[in-house]
Order: structure tokens, then sequence, then C-alpha cells
């Protein structure tokens, strides 16, 4: 008996579609309640800083939770489960997955996919979030920026994970984060109110905390990672060659723990770390470090001295000597072990 399955002789497989539809009404809303109501925080936040509702545990705590969380974005969602830059062992790769979505940009499988895609077509038709998407007038570009930086959100094309991502769809541990999201999303809110509480033993201390480590972070960090997506592909250094107009801006190097070293990445996307150059800052690199000596995380590709001179971009063919005056290499070839 035929299997119904199986493709016919010299026959290929229809490839998946880029795009699997649309967001359902309600996840349109979720989306836009999820990026506004921070952002509004953000804002009542300038009058509350002027002389009451900010403690240094409300400090504490928003910097706690704006690292923990952004490194779960930066090294889970980005470098390890969209990029492969490393292995990490299953404890570690659940407590990414969790971190990452306690971030509250989106489900993990569902992040992996439209960053995929973005890769795929980087600045180029299929982009989902594109600055250069308009053209290049200066109207063009003030409708692109806010395209790639929060616009892209609210359209209600749904990238296909069947396409972009169906190893994490087949993963169970990292299926079922996916579906916790909703939850996750109250912890990442909730958390921070109830240390707060706890700690100063006051419904005030739960509240401030509640809004400054819950929502305000929640929104800085939203606004940092976009700013990658629009102002890392408009303005900035491109030492490397890359297919698109990716960009490293030094200005948030440490806000997005190393990921505005873009242009870095997209001339070497596997790559787990992104500031290659020296003084180039990059915290996300540093704990895959530490991960890999702990032993979390194994065949890590740090940067190959060969590839990352090849890809120099200043309009003439690359060498050894051009790499080192421009700052890209030491003296001496690059150690097995990154260098920070």
């Amino acid at each position: 008996m035929t299997n119904p399955t199986m493709e016919r002789p010299g026959t290929r497989a229809r490839p998946e579609p880029m795009l699997a539809g649309e967001k359902t009404a309600t996840e349109t809303f979720l989306v836009k309640l999820f990026a506004v109501v921070p952002l509004l925080a953000v804002a009542a936040a300038v009058p509350l800083a002027w002389g009451w509702g900010l403690s240094l545990l409300d400090l504490a705590l928003a910097v706690g939770f704006y690292f923990l969380t952004g490194f779960g974005v930066t090294i889970g969602f980005h470098r390890y489960f969209t990029h492969g830059a490393f292995k990490a062992d299953r404890g570690l790769r659940i407590a990414l997955a969790v971190a990452g979505s306690m971030a509250m940009q989106g489900p993990v499988i569902g992040w992996v996919a439209d960053h995929r895609r973005h890769h795929a077509y980087a600045d180029r038709d299929g982009d989902p979030h594109s600055p250069w998407r308009f053209g290049t007038t200066p109207a063009a570009l003030a409708k692109g920026f806010w395209h790639a930086h929060m616009g892209w959100l609210f359209h209600r094309e749904q990238t296909n994970a069947r396409r972009f991502a169906p190893d994490l769809l087949a993963d169970t541990d990292i299926a079922r984060v996916n579906r916790l999201f909703p939850v996750l999303t109250v912890a990442t809110l909730l958390a921070p109110a109830a240390l707060g509480g706890l700690l100063t033993l006051s419904w005030w201390g739960a509240l401030t905390a509640f809004f400054w480590a819950g929502l305000v972070r929640v929104a800085v960090l939203h606004h940092v990672t976009w700013s990658v997506n629009s102002l890392c592909h408009m303005i900035g250094d491109r030492p490397f060659a890359a297919r698109d107009k990716s960009a490293n801006f030094w200005p948030l190097a440490i806000a997005s723990m190393g990921e505005s070293w873009h242009n870095s990445h997209h001339a070497d996307p596997t790559c787990a770390r992104h500031g290659v150059r020296r003084g180039q800052l990059d915290m996300s690199a540093r704990i895959i470090r530490w991960f890999e000596q702990f032993g979390w995380a194994t065949d890590v590709r740090w940067p190959r001295q060969e590839r990352l001179v090849r890809k120099l971009n200043a309009g003439r063919t690359a060498s050894p000597r051009r790499g080192r005056e421009s700052g890209l290499l030491p003296d001496e070839p690059l150690p097995r072990t990154p260098q920070f």
C-alpha cells in the first residue's frame, strides 16, 4: 500500500510558504497592549522620577530583571535558538527560553521564526522589519524607521514557523515554554512586585516595584531591542561586508548587551560574539564564555581570524596586515577563547 505522505518519484516537496496566514484579532490586540502599556509607563515615569516613587530597591530590581530577561533574548532567543552559536544542555536550554519569554517580546518560536526570516531577506522584500522598505527619501525613511522600530508588530501577517523554526516546533521542552508565554508574561510583571512587597513589607513597595521593575523595565528593554532593528540598519559603522545595511552602533552596546554590533553580526551570523574588534564590549559573549567554562555550553562558535579578515569591507582586498591596523585583530592569531 502506498504511503500518501511519500513523494512520488521525480517530484519535489512543495516548500512551506513564508507566511502562515494572519494573527487573530485577539493576538493583534495583545501585541498592541504589551507594546503600548509599558510605553505609557515610561511616559508616566518622567514626572514620577522627579522627587518620589523611585527607591534604590526599585532601581536594583529593575536593573536585575532587565539583564536577566535581556540576556534571555540576546543569548537565548537570538544567539542560541535563532543562530545556533553554541550547544546548550537541557537545563540551560529551558532556562534561556523562560528568561527570554519574560522579556515580553513574544513566544520563543514566533520570535525565532521572525528573526530567521529577517536574516533570510535582510533589507529586501520579505524582511518583516526593514527600515528601507518604503524608499530612501526623508519621508520614506521616517516611515521606515517607525515600521522597523515597532510598526511591524501591529501588522497581522504571521511568519510561518513550520518553514523557519521546524526544529523548535519539534522540541517538546521549547514547545511547552512557548505555550506558557501568557503565564510567563504575568510572572515577569508580578515577580518584581512580590519581591518589592516582601522586602519592604508594604503594599507601596509592591506597587512601585511593579511600576519600575515591571512596566518601565519591560518598556526600556523593548525599545533597546527594537532599536537594533531600526537604528542599527540605518546609522553606524559598516566595517564588514554584508548583504544588507546592518551597522555597528556603539552607543547601544551596553544597553543591548552587545547586540548593537549589528554589522559584525550580519557578516557572521552564527558567531557567538558580536563585538569582535578591540574595545567592543559584548556582555552576552562574556556570559556565554562563563556557560562554556561551567560545561553548560559546548561547541561555541567563537570568532575566526581568517573569516573576519575576509569580511573586512574597505573597498579593496582585505589582508591580515589591514586587519591588525584596523583594530580587528591582535598582532598574534586569535586565541581559542574570546577576548573582551
